[in-house]
């Protein structure tokens, strides 16, 4: 059937994206949503069993997706493991990086091999994925790249000192990422989420002073889910967005913004 113009337009048909991070609540959400739009959906992640549940849903639903283990602290690992998808698929056109690990603590507390594991799998990792990625890109000569950022890229939560350090670090990788390949076509963009509700975040927003701290900071006055991330990853991976590299998107329902107003006059 013939795609409208619309649906041309944004349409994901004969790409082929990978994903790190991808058994995690927002990085299973952004595949499986980009596997509705038409993409090919290389799945990866350290956790092979959720992996396959995630899969298996993209599969159910008439997609296409494949499971493949990948410790993105491995350079070996992450050379063979795009090799592999570039081999099973013939090409490699979107990545995701969105791999990433946290521990709240105070600056103070955190111990070294803490901060090395964390600036390893979150800053490191999207490093590596990317430079392994990139020459197949170059290859092609086209390429979008989208690195998954964080809140904590403008305005940093307490207890997230080393998290929020490595999300800034992955937003200056995908200007540096940006300005170098562009002259290869290929595009590099940060998508950075507010407070988004996970099963890994269900434990702040039960949590009552903390879930009331986080409302009061967003305009919209709700917890961002995970499928509210996928529509702006459906554009950065679609020639709708030819034009765009370099920047950050904020999904944050306003948060940065200013949040919730104090009381004012209006007639309105």
């Amino acid at each position: 059937m013939e795609l409208s113009p619309l649906e041309k337009r944004f349409s994901l048909q004969g790409k082929t994206v990978v994903f790190t991070g991808a058994a995690g609540g927002i990085g299973s959400a952004i595949a499986e949503g980009l596997a509705e739009a038409g993409a090919s959906v290389a799945l990866c992640d350290i956790s092979t069993g959720q992996l396959e549940q995630v899969r298996d849903r993209i599969i159910g639903a008439g997609g296409t997706a494949s499971c493949h283990r990948l410790d993105v602290t491995d350079k070996e690992m992450i050379s063979e493991c795009m090799r592999q998808i570039h081999g099973q698929y013939g090409s490699l056109d979107v990545l995701v990086n969105c791999a990433g690990i946290n521990k709240r603590e105070g600056f103070a507390d955190v111990a070294e091999e803490t901060y090395d594991k964390i600036m390893d799998v979150n800053l490191k990792g999207v490093f590596l994925v990317s430079q392994a990625a990139a020459p197949y890109m170059k290859e092609q000569r086209s390429g979008s790249i989208i690195n998954i950022g964080s809140h904590n890229t403008g305005s940093i939560l307490g207890g997230c000192a080393v998290y929020g350090a490595t999300k800034c670090g992955v937003l200056s990788l995908t200007r540096s990422m940006a300005v170098e390949w562009a002259k290869y076509n290929i595009r590099a963009n940060c998508v950075s989420p507010g407070h988004i509700q996970t099963p890994l975040t269900t434990v702040t927003w039960e949590h009552p002073q903390r879930s009331k701290y986080l409302l009061d900071r967003i305009a919209l006055n709700r917890p961002g889910y995970p499928e509210d991330i996928v529509g702006v990853c459906i554009l950065l991976a679609s020639d709708a967005s030819a034009y765009i590299t370099g920047t950050e998107i904020r999904v944050d329902g306003g948060c940065i913004a200013g949040g919730q107003p104090w009381p004012y006059d209006t007639a309105f």
